[in-house]
């Protein structure tokens, strides 16, 4: 048994066993970046209801009782940082909203934050936590996967880091995105990653899976993920990264140009006064003819 102000303090780690509880994105944010760096943006961007999605409860409704529950707009929080004295483009997901699904809101907020990364020359962190692509936004929610992607692979041709966090689960749209396509991935301890679930694979194979099938101990010994870290060596894992992967990106400043050197005033030269045959001579030439 564990009390939950313990829980909360130790970062939702449960002490004895080492099990890794969601974290919501403010908390988790709080324990990455340098205190008081952190700068939020497109804080005020919602998602609408465009297919105006009618169930049991409609998408407006759930959006709504979301936003109230997490005092959040949406499933991600972004924003600049810094870490270890490093700035950072950061975009942290956040389960509670809607299973933390990635509709339009989330997929443009989680491109910007990789844009900013690029225009600021500035690693990018994206830690994910996500059942999938959000179905009540239907093929617009599927769209956020190649945007994603695509600015992924403008942030890669500049040669700048990526580094992705997977989070327990990580699954479906989200981990065939943007969550693998990190230059380096890391995963906490015994998360759920994968793209469908368990039991559909089951049923589609006709085939028993092996044991922790879909974790990430699974995946790092299969080569999917780089490393595992538990979420109170997080931080200091990623200050280590950006100092090897990109220091050289702000440290690198252009070289000033070298001044101009000064010229010497040039003193004008001094006439030199006619010798006395070439004085004759030009008196000669001057002189008009004499007249007959």
């Amino acid at each position: 048994m564990v009390f939950a102000k313990e829980l909360e303090k130790n970062l939702m780690v449960v002490p004895s066993s080492g099990y890794h509880f969601p974290l919501s994105a403010p908390k988790r944010i709080e324990s990455l970046v340098d205190k008081g760096t952190f700068v939020e943006y497109d804080a005020n961007l919602s998602s609408a209801d465009p297919l105006n999605f009618k169930g049991l409860a409609s998408y407006k409704d759930k959006l709504e009782q979301n936003k109230k529950k997490t005092k959040l707009n949406d499933a991600v929080v972004s924003g600049m940082a810094k870490m270890g004295g490093f700035p950072v483009s950061l975009a942290v997901m956040d389960f509670r909203f809607l299973g933390g699904s990635m509709g339009s809101v989330v997929g443009e907020k989680i491109t910007r934050a990789i844009e900013r990364g690029l225009a600021e020359k500035a690693p990018v962190i994206i830690v994910s936590a996500s059942g999938g692509a959000r179905m009540y936004e239907g093929i617009l929610s599927l769209m956020q996967m190649a945007k994603t992607s695509a600015a992924l692979a403008r942030l890669s041709e500049a040669k700048i880091p990526y580094f992705s966090i997977l989070t327990n689960p990580t699954m479906a749209g989200v981990m065939a995105s943007y969550a693998t396509l990190g230059d380096v991935i890391i995963a906490e301890p015994k998360a759920l990653i994968g793209f469908a679930g368990r039991r559909v694979i089951k049923e589609t194979t006709r085939a028993d899976l092996p044991d922790g099938f879909q974790t990430s101990e699974f995946l790092l010994h299969r080569g999917l993920i780089d490393q595992i870290v538990h979420r109170h060596e997080l931080r200091d894992k990623l200050i280590t990264l950006i100092g090897h992967l990109g220091h050289a990106l702000h440290t690198a400043q252009p070289a000033p140009k070298p001044a101009a050197p000064k010229k010497a005033p040039v003193r004008p030269a001094a006439k030199k006064k006619p010798t006395p045959a070439r004085k004759k001579a030009t008196t000669a030439r001057k002189k008009p003819p004499a007249k007959k």
